[in-house]
């Protein structure tokens, strides 16, 4: 047996963990650099926590509704959805500085639920998952379980709504496993469904 067998038997599953573990680092310190940057637009399902400095009655935790509002005390119904944090702040200061001048309001997001992917077709476990944070392709197959026996790995689809049309992107699990075509390794956007014929 040559050397060049020893190492691809030996080596190279631990160099495919190694690239999946860097892609997962990377995925996640983008979302992190986001949230830090205060660029997380805030989603359905996502639960905030919004509080009025020195106000105990004016601290709650609220659940964005599926058409992107909340309810707060005072100010009734404000749009949540698709805003920054900062933004949805400025929004309940402006309104609630009717009854509380000067008032100093923080929101948090205390939970992310609005991120969701959906994993179908011959996987271990398929179904909606969850997710607080960047998943690429490969996570989401991980998460789901894995192929199963018979799937099709190189025919796999990513099927994504942009802009009210639907798109196919290919994903080839058997060359990505290898190293290669990586740029097909994309990271999922909430929502998108990924098909494993």
């Amino acid at each position: 047996m040559s050397i060049t067998n020893n190492w691809k038997k030996y080596y190279l599953p631990y160099l495919f963990l190694l690239v999946v573990v860097v892609f997962f680092i990377f995925s996640l310190s983008t979302v992190f650099a986001e949230e830090e940057d205060g660029r997380y637009l805030i989603g359905p399902e996502d639960i905030l926590e919004i509080a009025v400095w020195k106000d105990p009655e004016l601290t709650k935790q609220v659940v964005v509704r599926p058409d992107g509002r909340i309810s707060f005390p005072l100010i009734g119904e404000v749009e949540a959805g698709r805003n920054t944090v900062k933004s949805l702040e400025e929004k309940v200061k402006k309104r609630i500085r009717d009854y509380v001048p000067d008032a100093m309001v923080t929101v948090m997001v205390t939970q992310v639920n609005s991120i969701k992917i959906y994993v179908i077709g011959k996987v271990t476990r398929p179904g909606e998952y969850r997710v607080g944070h960047a998943v690429n392709v490969m996570q989401a197959l991980s998460l789901a379980g894995g192929l199963s026996t018979f799937a099709d790995a190189n025919s796999i689809l990513v099927l994504r709504n942009e802009k009210g049309s639907q798109t196919k992107i290919l994903f080839n699990y058997d060359k990505v496993k290898k190293g290669k075509n990586l740029e097909q390794n994309i990271v999922l956007q909430s929502g998108d469904v990924l098909v494993v014929p």
